[in-house]
């Protein structure tokens, strides 16, 4: 890690971060390389390496960015409403999801090689915020769902955070693969994420 002050250095990873953000509004992880992040930040290349050894631990910390803005909104959800049915927790929960669709695209990557190719200390930083997003969907069951047990709550934690991997292939279909699908001959129903999420999450709330 180079000399300087904090702020200096927190204030160059949040470039790096907003740099590979940028590009993958327009670029697929695979196409992003450290040359591309450089181009788009203010100082050389070289300097990058300073503050993230791989482009795997770039794409981490953005992952933990999204982790981080996903937990505003849920923790939004338990502040500003005192109670909420099991349909009105789904729809919450739901329309959190709907507004971080670069989580839910970050979800649907290889997760593997991202945590594979980032160091200890990266992995565990991104892990708190990972971990608080689980508590924050505890909290809300907790507290609009309080007739649930606490096996019950659990389940719907272990079945929800995977399903979520999934959301992202199923919502944002390309016109190539909906050729493909037509062609293949699939019979398949296009939703939103919204959608998606608020249909599962009314299932295991049982708040039909």
């Amino acid at each position: 890690m180079p000399k300087g002050s904090p702020e200096r250095t927190a204030a160059r990873k949040e470039e790096i971060i907003r740099a590979c953000e940028k590009l993958y509004q327009t670029m697929s992880f695979r196409e992003i390389t450290l040359k591309e992040i450089g181009k788009e930040t203010s100082f050389s290349r070289p300097a990058i390496y300073n503050y993230f050894q791989t482009k795997e631990e770039i794409f981490l910390a953005l992952f933990k960015k999204e982790y981080e803005r996903w937990n505003e909104e849920l923790e939004k959800i338990i502040a500003e409403n005192e109670t909420l049915t099991g349909k009105e927790t789904a729809e919450k929960i739901a329309g959190s999801l709907a507004e971080r669709e670069q989580l839910l695209k970050l979800l649907a990557m290889n997760n593997y090689d991202m945590e594979a190719n980032s160091r200890p200390e990266n992995l565990t930083d991104f892990k708190r915020a990972y971990g608080r997003s689980i508590e924050n969907i505890r909290r809300i069951l907790d507290k609009f769902c309080p007739e649930m047990s606490e096996d019950e709550k659990q389940n719907i934690i272990y079945v929800f955070f995977p399903f979520m991997f999934g959301i992202y292939p199923y919502a944002v279909v390309t016109e190539k693969q909906k050729a493909a699908m037509k062609e293949a001959g699939v019979n398949y129903m296009y939703q939103s994420v919204y959608e998606i999420t608020c249909r599962c999450l009314i299932r295991l709330l049982q708040a039909e």
